[in-house]
């Protein structure tokens, strides 16, 4: 059973300090509408993986001030008694849409839409960004990774150079969404049912009085899958002869043997031949050392008769782009039941957020299944899903393509109805499994590493016009 902790005073405290100004203003029961978005895909890559849903759900249902909360508040000085009070009986009463976890996202949509007392709804603003920044970002890397691998497995190793506990143990859980195969994090497999994997240390080796004892001891222990770490001296003149000795001398189910550290390509071929020579053509080679989906891809194509890949600090921290970028914005508030659209303007276009009350929809051409654009419209817009449709990109509107012969998703789905909990969690398995079958339908210009397809995601041309209305407005 996973212990939900309340996270509830893991807040900037600008966002106590917001609440406490809105409820001395008798603002605090003004109703206003929240987005969360991201601005740039890391790597440069083709699409980001959304992930961290189901941690943020937990989150929300779990926000209660406790009295020592409002203790350490109040001894602040700045935050008056009927404030206080407020906190004492706070609960979370939004509404809440979010675009399913494992979901491939593109700058600019809204991941996950908020409503409701603006107290509430800006609060929660802290931790669905550091949770869905971080389990998003590191999803994102793993996925690039499990491409470069080319159906070859890849393991999470990272948990020991993580950035702290947690980073460690949701970090584990979205690489697997994003398709790892299993993770050292033993803490992820007992939470998570993440499978947890794992061979030997070099000092297991160095424990023994010989690399060939300490060999055949872990095959005694280990008969039912046994991987042997095979660079603690030399992996061609001892590591690997060591290792086919155990594997004639012991009743071994599953062998493999595992290259840390040198010229992985060099090695690994003269692995190979070493172990088909010896009759041993089924033992797999892991690779671990350093690995991220460059290097992954560059021994590939020289060849390295690698199996599977242990991936650890560039998967776990997303070392070569480590920051996500979400934000949350305010998009609108209601004004005697009427949504009065908001937005912030920046000398940085690509800051200017999008105005008003939203859903966001994937377009697929039937034929091929594959997704054509994304298209963000006004909340009570729907796109027909007979006849044509014209899509163009905000930035550019002479760019139109007129579209027809598509069928249509709304992204989002209801997470929250005033607080309670109306979506149905699915299993790490079943997210999966989703994630891998949303990424196939995705081009492959668009999984390209380097200079991918720009996938657009268009404005509705009411949404626009509004929009531009409303910047206009401003220079006056």
């Amino acid at each position: 059973m996973i212990e939900r902790i309340n996270m509830t005073m893991l807040t900037d405290y600008y966002e106590l300090t917001m609440a406490n100004g809105y409820l001395e203003k008798g603002l605090k029961d003004q109703i206003a509408y929240f987005d969360m978005f991201f601005r740039k895909i890391p790597d440069g890559g083709g699409f980001a993986i959304a992930a961290g849903l189901e941690q943020l759900i937990h989150c929300l249902e779990t926000l209660r001030f406790e009295e020592e909360d409002i203790t350490f508040l109040r001894n602040k000085g700045i935050f008056s008694e009927g404030f206080l009070n407020y906190l004492e009986n706070f609960r979370f009463e939004c509404d809440v849409w979010a675009i399913p976890e494992g979901t491939p996202i593109f700058p600019g949509e809204p991941l996950i839409t908020v409503r409701g007392p603006v107290i509430q709804a800006q609060f929660i603003e802290t931790i669905m960004l550091l949770l869905i920044n971080h389990q998003s970002l590191i999803a994102t890397k793993a996925n690039r990774i499990v491409r470069a691998a080319e159906g070859r497995g890849i393991m999470e190793f990272g948990t020991r150079r993580a950035h702290g506990a947690s980073s460690a143990i949701y970090g584990a859980r979205a690489a697997y969404i994003g398709g790892c195969g299993g993770t050292a994090c033993t803490i992820s497999d007992r939470d998570y049912g993440i499978p947890a994997l794992g061979t030997m240390a070099h000092s297991w080796v160095q424990m023994f009085d010989s690399e060939y004892e300490s060999f055949k001891a872990y095959a005694d222990l280990y008969p039912g899958n046994c991987t042997l770490l095979v660079d603690t001296y030399n992996v061609l003149k001892s590591g690997i002869p060591n290792a086919i000795r155990v594997f004639k001398e012991t009743k071994v189910d599953k062998k493999a043997i595992r290259i840390d550290s040198g010229d992985i390509t060099y090695l690994s071929k003269n692995a190979r031949k070493m172990l088909d020579d010896a009759g041993f053509p089924e033992c797999g080679i892991v690779a671990s050392s350093s690995f991220d989906e460059y290097l992954i891809r560059d021994v590939i194509s020289q060849g390295a008769p690698i199996d599977s890949f242990g991936v650890g600090e560039r998967l776990i921290t997303s070392k070569t782009d480590p920051v996500f970028g979400g934000v949350y914005k305010m998009a609108a508030i209601e004004v005697d039941g009427t949504i009065v659209p908001k937005i912030k303007i920046s000398e940085n276009i690509e800051k200017i957020t999008n105005p008003g009350f939203k859903n966001v929809f994937r377009l697929y051409d039937k034929d091929t299944k594959k997704a054509i654009a994304d298209v963000i419209t006004m909340n009570d817009e729907k796109i027909p899903e007979e006849g044509e449709y014209e899509i163009f990109d905000p930035q550019f509107i002479w760019k139109r393509k007129t579209i027809s012969n598509f069928e249509v998703r709304n992204l989002q789905v209801q997470i929250f109805d005033k607080g309670k909990l109306v979506y149905h969690l699915p299993t790490i398995n079943e997210i999966k499994k989703y994630c891998k079958s949303q990424i196939e339908t995705l081009w492959d210009e668009i999984l390209r590493f380097e200079n991918p397809h720009k996938y657009y995601v268009d404005l509705s041309e009411n949404l626009w016009k509004m929009k531009t209305n409303l910047i206009e407005s401003y220079k006056k």
